[in-house]
């Protein structure tokens, strides 16, 4: 058995927090160039250059890539053999996202409640947190600040399994459709399929911190992002929705077993400011 403080977790927290939000993935670099020499349209090359001088002086600067800084998306995979000590975990991840958000001049964008009051808790918190007991003694932590404006085109649909693959290329794409410039494209489309209701919905949000170099493990499913991204891109929404052949940067999509009724499938799409980072402890 390993035991960890969990002032480390307040630690991690607090600069996860503030160095995702200033500095990019370095593979959303890569796929905006690759994509922009795609481009025929000279506004939307204009755009994209426009997005990585934003990310240059974003990192150069120590400031946020976008003013919406988000909130803070917790992602644990905590080894079986792992005891903590010193305190609470929930508690120490609070502390952690406060603590970052403040150092780092970050936005508070959290309020107390979500219909009535609506007050913000000048924190960022409460945080999300996503816990997960893997074997080992160690912890993978994952920080994703997510903005609404991209958060809010995420659609979810109980499809009938007799609707099969063509009814999840038409929700998906209908969900994109139906987004256009809002969440700031090019986008990246978190895709979750299986599971249930509430299942998919996080299949589709972690879907998004898999690697853009990546596709997913059965070909089947990979041949599927691959198809789903060029329908994407043939909308023709184009960088922040003024036209072009750049709508999406990938598709990611992440599934698991459901019921014999059901086929749930949810998309979670992500804003160019693809933000999340992880270390091991």
């Amino acid at each position: 058995m390993r035991t960890i403080d969990v002032n480390i977790l307040t630690q991690k927290v607090a600069e996860l927090c503030q160095n995702s939000n200033f500095y990019i993935d370095p593979l959303v670099i890569e796929k905006i160039k690759y994509f922009r020499n795609q481009e025929t349209s000279q506004l939307a090359k204009n755009i994209l250059d426009t997005l990585l001088q934003n990310y240059q002086l974003a990192a150069e600067q120590k400031m946020p890539i976008c003013q919406d800084t988000g909130i803070a998306n917790i992602f644990l995979e905590v080894g079986s053999q792992v005891q903590f000590t010193n305190g609470d975990v929930n508690q120490a991840i609070q502390a952690g996202v406060e603590q970052g958000y403040k150092l780092g001049y970050l936005r508070k964008s959290v309020v107390s409640d979500p219909l009535f009051q609506r007050k913000n808790t000048q924190t960022n918190t409460p945080a999300l947190i996503y816990w997960e007991t893997v074997p080992g003694d160690k912890i993978k932590l994952t920080v994703a600040p997510k903005g609404a404006g991209s958060e809010n085109m995420s659609r979810i649909a109980m499809l009938k399994p007799a609707d099969g693959k063509q009814g999840v290329v038409d929700f998906v794409l209908a969900a994109v459709q139906k987004a256009g410039g809002n969440p700031c494209p090019p986008i990246i489309v978190g895709i979750g399929i299986g599971g249930s209701f509430d299942k998919a919905a996080l299949l589709a949000k972690k879907a998004l911190l898999q690697p853009l170099d990546s596709s997913n493990a059965d070909s089947r499913y990979a041949a599927l992002e691959t198809e789903l991204l060029q329908k994407i891109n043939d909308l023709q929404i184009g960088p922040q929705g003024l036209g072009g052949k750049t709508t999406a940067l990938k598709v990611n999509i992440l599934q698991q077993p459901c019921h014999i009724a059901s086929l749930p499938v949810a998309v979670n799409i992500q804003c160019h400011v693809h933000r999340h980072q992880t270390v091991e402890i």
